[in-house]
């Protein structure tokens, strides 16, 4: 049972490197005009994720991951190196309120953002970004 929790472990940090990534990803794109960060399915599945977590915080519910890895790894107090690393880098120990209070504020810039870069077809441009047409009189 040792390796599938490190394998839930892994999992989270990959799904906590999508959310914080994806955001980068996200703003750096806009200001670089990358028409990637535009995709609708990768911009309401990231959104999906962190409010999933923010309202999981908010309802005062552990996130089922970190469950299925504590009843994985059962009273183990050993871990690998690996999963000893990941566990250093994704969890910390201070109040929950104040996790709940990073999770919301984190929500809602992405909220703001997909309002100030919003999704659309990859492909369709806006009408800003295409370049002026000549006319005939040119």
């Amino acid at each position: 049972m040792h390796g599938l929790a490190d394998a839930v472990l892994l999992l989270h940090a990959l799904i906590v490197a999508f959310i914080l990534g994806g955001a980068l990803y996200i703003w750096i794109g806009a200001w670089r005009d990358w028409p990637g960060i535009r995709s609708p399915m990768f911009r309401y599945v990231h959104l999906g994720a962190m409010l999933f977590v923010a309202a999981e915080a908010v309802l005062g519910k552990v996130c089922p991951l970190t469950v299925w890895e504590n009843a994985f790894r059962g009273k183990q107090t050993q871990t690998g190196f690996i999963a000893h690393w990941v566990r250093q880098i994704i969890y910390y120990d201070l109040p929950a309120w104040v996790f709940t209070l990073v999770y919301v504020l984190f929500a809602g810039v992405l909220i703001v953002t997909l309002m100030l870069v919003p999704p659309r077809k990859i492909g369709v441009r806006s009408r800003m970004a295409r370049p002026p047409t000549r006319s005939i009189s040119d």
